[in-house]
């Protein structure tokens, strides 16, 4: 039996389809996303919450041709399915396969890159006066998420779109609202009423008349508006936006395809900015995914039919929970301590430690910057605040962690989880970048672990700091070592000599430490004799151990999974010309300039020769051009 779907292969094949099979079809979309999320793993909630959303604004607009911007990109499978990559959908966040996230390279309906938060209108501002300018009557339209919301770049795009009053479309995708049956009812016919075609003139007309008039025109004009937004303010959140300078409309349900085509038809012809609030249920039309959205934000592999995750208890525990259980060790001993996330509660670990101490934990939303100025402030009142945030994020913050807690010398704990390399999320999450952007800033102290054990212990020295810390460690599973019961404060600044050695040293940061000791291992059994050092610190680094070394071997090969501009590979470089070492050669291996896409940790690790054997060739290749040249 034909599906609907079969005949869908671009937008404009959508406008052939009645409302009913345009039904059908979103169902059939819903199937499509589940069975391929359940294989590759991916954003299941946000993407099955929005499908006639997305649906109803292919059908209405002229896509490409009219510009359609997604928040963050994670609900945007369904988008995927049918703009000419149905075929290609089964190899998502596959390596060389559909990426999770837009892309314009990968498709001319992707408009704009994200990752992201908070990021649309702004874009949508940029790409909307650009059409002005450019003298292009087309459409642009900003798709964003009620969380996006909490960050404050929506904001400024938000104030200053009201400003310009481009023909911009923002539409706010609100999946925490519930509607009930009576508002719902009402919302649809005030709507239905705002967004005609005769209101809509009748009011410009009536604005245009009474503002001619210097006496009674514009304090009625006034009266009007006021009372206007008084009623819109009783029955609907709109009056804030009103106030910004855009048009409201709604709230109207998300799932209701009549009335969703309706609406755009008419915002469609509205100028100025207009604001569609459009109320959602995540993960919807999947009732595992419906009663634990959380859960279901981003998944790994799951059972269809239970919703249960295929590798669940398999394994050691990840790095985020040991980080958990570990903070729960600490603020029983010490409540001066807080716990900070940017809506990621969950992801890194915080869930029990919320529950169990929830006046030492905060949820900022996504709001990176107010997360660590907001640590500032504590911190100078006593507090010791440790900041969770995945790498990728946190580099939103820059600035204040230079100018908020570094140039005050603040003793605040930064939390970088997902550091390196994260795997399937691709370019816009990979967490590549923090050791050459944290190591330049003075004041901070950074630090990686190459195990869980390592982990916890960091964790206490960095909270009993006097000043700013950094923790950087992996997305997934530990390694499995066993924890020691109690926690001690480490030597800042004090490397880990695993293997002596006099041909050659490596000196490994965090994850790779593993690789490069195995790599050692099949490197000694050749003869090569290879020194391993665990660096642990980044900054301050141990520069006994490093010029010990070089002196002894002349030959050091550093490993590090983040880019090799300003990383790790050249803090030793420096250490060593500032220590005026002669004669000793150093060789680099990380990550060379590129961004890196998406696809399994593991095969990325091998592609990038990060894993035991890139790390055994790269010392022998070394060693065969030293010989060489000699």
């Amino acid at each position: 039996m034909e599906k609907i779907f079969d005949r869908v292969n671009k937008p404009d094949d959508l406008k052939k389809l009645t409302i009913d099979e345009l039904r059908t079809l979103s169902e059939e979309l819903r199937d499509i996303i589940i069975n391929t999320v359940s294989r590759t793993g991916g954003h299941l909630g946000p993407s099955l919450g929005v499908v006639e959303l997305i649906l109803a604004l292919h059908y209405v607009f002229e896509t490409p041709k009219d510009k359609l911007i997604f928040d963050v990109g994670h609900q945007t499978y369904s988008h995927m399915l049918i703009t000419e990559r149905k075929k290609e959908f089964e190899t998502l966040r596959t390596y060389n396969g559909l990426s999770g996230f837009p892309k314009r390279e990968e498709n001319e309906y992707d408009t704009y890159n994200t990752g992201h938060a908070s990021t649309s209108i702004s874009a949508s501002l940029g790409i909307s006066i650009a059409k002005v300018l450019k003298k292009e009557d087309r459409k642009v339209l900003a798709v964003i998420g009620d969380g996006s919301l909490t960050g404050g770049l929506a904001y400024e795009g938000l104030n200053h779109a009201g400003d310009l009053k481009p023909n911009l479309i923002v539409v706010l995708n609100d999946n925490e609202m519930s509607i009930s049956p009576n508002v719902g009812a009402l919302s649809m016919y005030l709507n239905t009423i705002i967004t005609g075609q005769f209101y809509n003139r009748m009011r410009n007309d009536f604005e245009r008349l009474l503002k001619k008039s210097p006496i009674i025109g514009y304090p009625m004009f006034r009266i009007m508006k006021l009372f206007e937004e008084m009623v819109k303010g009783l029955i609907s959140p709109g009056i804030f936006f009103e106030e910004l300078g855009f048009r409201y409309i709604g709230p109207i349900s998300g799932h209701n395809l009549n009335f969703l085509i309706e609406t755009f038809e008419k915002v469609k012809t509205l100028k100025g900015p207009t604001l569609v609030h459009v109320v959602t249920k995540k993960g919807k039309g999947y009732t595992p995914a419906e009663a634990r959205p959380e859960n279901f934000h981003g998944t790994g592999p799951f059972n269809i039919k239970t919703g249960k995750p295929l590798l669940k208890g398999m394994g050691p525990p990840t790095y985020g929970s040991i980080f958990g259980k570990t903070m729960l060790k600490l603020v029983k001993e010490d409540k001066k301590i807080v716990a900070i996330t940017a809506a990621m509660r969950e992801n890194t670990g915080l869930l029990e430690f919320s529950q169990k101490y929830p006046d030492n934990f905060f949820d900022v939303g996504i709001a990176e910057q107010h997360a660590v100025v907001f640590a500032a402030g504590l911190a100078t009142e006593g507090f010791k605040p440790v900041v969770a945030i995945y790498s990728t994020f946190l580099q939103r913050a820059y600035d204040q962690i230079i100018h908020d807690v570094c140039l005050q010398n603040l003793p605040v704990t930064f939390s970088l989880d997902r550091s390196g390399i994260v795997g399937e999320d691709g370019e816009t999450h990979q967490g590549l970048f923090d050791v050459s952007y944290l190591r330049i800033v003075p004041n901070i102290i950074i630090m990686s672990p190459k195990d869980e054990n390592e982990l916890q212990h960091m964790l206490k020295t960095a909270v009993e700091h006097q000043g700013p810390v950094a923790i950087r460690y992996p997305k997934g599973k530990s390694e499995g070592v066993l924890l020691d019961k109690g926690l001690k404060v480490m030597q800042i600044g004090k490397s880990e000599v695993l293997l002596d050695g006099k041909d050659v040293t490596i000196i490994a940061l965090g994850p790779l430490v593993n690789p490069s000791l195995e790599a050692a291992m099949l490197l000694n059994k050749e003869g090569i004799n290879t020194a391993v050092i665990n660096a642990r610190f980044v900054k301050p680094l141990d520069l006994d151990i490093i010029i010990k070394y070089a002196k002894k071997t002349k030959k050091i090969l550093t490993v590090e999974e983040n880019v090799l501009q300003g990383g790790f590979g050249s803090a030793i470089l420096e250490a060593i010309s500032d220590n005026k070492i002669t004669n000793v050669k150093v060789k680099r291996l990380g990550i060379k300039d590129q961004f890196v896409r998406h696809g399994a940790r593991a095969l990325q690790r091998k592609l990038l020769n990060l894993d035991k054997e890139g790390i055994y060739e790269a010392v022998k290749s070394f060693l065969a051009g030293e010989k060489n040249n000699s």
